[in-house]
């Protein structure tokens, strides 16, 4: 028997079902209108909101956010002031929150646990040969173990489009049931890289299959591909979220990533969540927002709807 399906069933953030169940599951899953789908997304894009929800809907969409750093330039210093924005966004005005958590790769995790000591801003890695996952599995599993081990909270990693996109859905669901096993306390976020699923369909399959192996959260995109977070494909994980929800009475987070640089976007996103997933999904316990270049455009958008003027992107301190 394999690793993965030695995992005691049943137990809070383990898988909920054995692989063939798994896979008869995810054969099981209701087409998407995709008509529909796209249409409901591109309404809920237009809700307008009052001033006193947007700031609301801005501040929270900071405390939601996972400040991002994913580049072969990536250096301790460029880490270290990451780090010190990610508690502090603006210096100048203490009633900006601190970000949900920083992303990086896993050499600078201890460099970051180093500057964010002592404060509630979280430490998340991408692991299991990111940003492909297709390296051999138990270098996968072992890089996932190595950041455990030093003290990440939170675990990305990306689900296996081989496998997946090939049928073989018991497979795909082993591998990631060991990855649960393998991040012990951290939260693990799977990425389903939508932009290479090729379907609405195959976005809502990939999402229940990792959701029943116990991941904590499901996340659009890696950023490194032409085609990452959309609005339809998140309205379409967030729907497959709140089935599984009335279907097994487990809440599964939702993180959207790759390509949102401005306010509108996450705000459209926050509505999305809203109107799919209910209140008490509004929160960066739940839903999370992954970017580089996004939380400068925020700073901006909420100065702009207290003072009425904009300031320009020097004002605040480069991502």
């Amino acid at each position: 028997m394999s690793q993965a399906a030695e995992i005691e069933r049943g137990r809070p953030g383990l898988a909920l079902y054995a692989p063939k169940e798994a896979a008869r599951l995810v054969s099981r899953v209701t087409p998407v209108d995709a008509v529909g789908l796209e249409e409901r997304a591109a309404s809920l894009a237009k809700r307008s909101i009052k001033r006193e929800s947007k700031l609301w809907a801005l501040d929270l969409a900071i405390r939601c956010m996972d400040l991002t750093t994913l580049e072969g330039t990536d250096t301790t210093g460029k880490v270290v002031a990451m780090c010190a924005k990610a508690v502090r966004p603006n210096p100048l005005d203490d009633s900006i929150p601190s970000v949900a958590a920083v992303c990086l790769y896993p050499h600078l995790v201890q460099v970051a646990l180093g500057q964010l000591k002592g404060t509630d801003v979280k430490v998340a890695s991408v692991a299991g040969s990111f940003p492909a996952g297709l390296g051999p599995l138990g270098a996968r599993l072992a890089e996932i173990r190595e950041v455990v081990d030093l003290g990440a909270h939170e675990v990305d990693i990306v689900l296996n489009r081989s496998l997946f996109l090939g049928g073989r859905y018991a497979e795909c669901f082993e591998e990631l049931v060991a990855a649960r096993d393998a991040s012990g306390s951290a939260h693990l976020k799977v990425i389903l890289e939508t932009g290479e699923l090729g379907s609405y369909d195959r976005i809502r399959q990939a999402s229940v299959l990792a959701m029943a192996s116990g991941a904590d959260f499901i996340k659009t995109s890696t950023g490194k591909i032409g085609v990452n977070a959309t609005l339809p494909s998140a309205l379409c994980m967030m729907e497959a979220a709140r089935d599984f929800r009335h279907e097994t009475g487990h809440r599964v987070g939702v993180k959207v990533a790759g390509g949102i640089r401005a306010s509108k976007q996450a705000i459209q996103y926050l509505v999305l969540v809203y109107e799919t997933l209910g209140p008490e999904w509004m929160t960066p316990d739940l839903f999370r927002i992954g970017a580089s270049t996004l939380l400068n455009d925020v700073l901006m958008q909420i100065d702009k709807e207290r003072t009425g003027r904009y300031q320009g992107p020097d004002y605040f301190t480069i991502d």
